[in-house]
């Protein structure tokens, strides 16, 4: 896919996926008003919608119905939003600035950004639990299967655990976090929301096993070269273009591919997973260039 085609459709799919996950917010009724204005301000922020854009083309590549996949869109951001509400507050990353804007504590106060972040990953459950009332005989076992995928990777065996992993390594001098806790974290705390996004489209879909299977791996080598490659802007990148602070991890002394391998040697892994994932994605039962097209982009992000 050219680069003019591929940024017309990057709109057209993100203005949709944003229109999902607006669709589907909660709307207040009575005194749960500030904690529910709280967390739709955070997935409101904007963002890149990464997650339902794979789950959106994933399930396209396989002709999977739409309508099907509306509440796995809307929860899956809902959950990622719910991490970054929390990864902001100062008991954990302390941050202020996040996608250009104040954070959600910094705006609503501590108190209300816990349970913002509490109740928008409950509500992703609520909503993707609707899928039933969506499905057909046939359907409904995939919308079981969605859901403990959905589970599982934001769960203690998945981003949960990677969070848990990433504030163990950080009482542990720099020197002393070695490449085996360092990618346990990125495949956790990153790739497994992102494994949930490339299998949960396909699963809706109802696409072969194999290709299931396959898609997990990819989603594997995708976010651990994502996280790598946000270790990169970290030290390279832009506040402004990235919405965010940046030389923080260096700053607190903070363990990241980078310390451990230099720039070139991240640079070098974010290329080589980068490959590895295309390979897999031309295996594949069916085709997207759009998807391919969007994995070799992030590689080179700037945002």
């Amino acid at each position: 896919m050219d680069e003019k085609a591929f940024q017309e459709a990057l709109r057209e799919r993100t203005k949709y996926c944003d229109s999902i996950v607006e669709k589907w917010l909660p709307r207040p009724k009575s005194y749960e008003k500030e904690v529910i204005g709280a967390a739709n301000y955070s997935v409101l922020a904007g963002g890149k919608r990464l997650r339902p854009l794979i789950m959106e083309e994933t399930g396209r590549m396989y002709c999977g119905r739409a309508n099907l996949r509306e509440p796995f869109l809307a929860a899956i951001e809902m959950i990622h939003t719910y991490s970054l509400i929390h990864d902001d507050l100062p008991a954990m990353d302390n941050d202020t600035l996040r996608r250009g804007k104040k954070t959600t504590w910094a705006v609503y106060g501590e108190g209300m950004a816990v349970i913002a972040g509490d109740g928008l990953l409950n509500y992703a459950y609520e909503t993707a639990l609707r899928a039933f009332d969506l499905a057909d005989d046939e359907e409904a076992p995939r919308v079981v299967h969605a859901l403990r995928v959905l589970a599982k990777n934001a769960g203690f065996f998945g981003m949960v655990g990677g969070q848990c992993a990433d504030l163990l390594a950080e009482k542990r001098p720099a020197g002393e976090v070695k490449d085996d806790l360092l990618t346990y974290i990125h495949e956790n705390k990153t790739a497994a929301m992102i494994r949930s996004a490339f299998q949960i489209g396909a699963i809706l879909a109802g696409a072969p096993e194999d290709d299931v299977i396959a898609l997990g791996g990819i989603a594997d080598d995708v976010g651990l070269a994502f996280q790598i490659q946000d270790d990169i802007l970290d030290v390279e990148g832009d506040a402004g273009t990235l919405g965010k602070s940046i030389g923080k991890d260096r700053a607190e002394g903070k363990a990241t591919y980078v310390t451990l391998h230099g720039l070139d040697g991240a640079k070098t892994r974010v290329e080589e997973l980068t490959g590895d994932a295309l390979r897999r994605l031309d295996k594949l039962s069916e085709t997207s260039d759009f998807l391919r097209t969007l994995v070799e982009h992030l590689m080179t992000r700037t945002r």
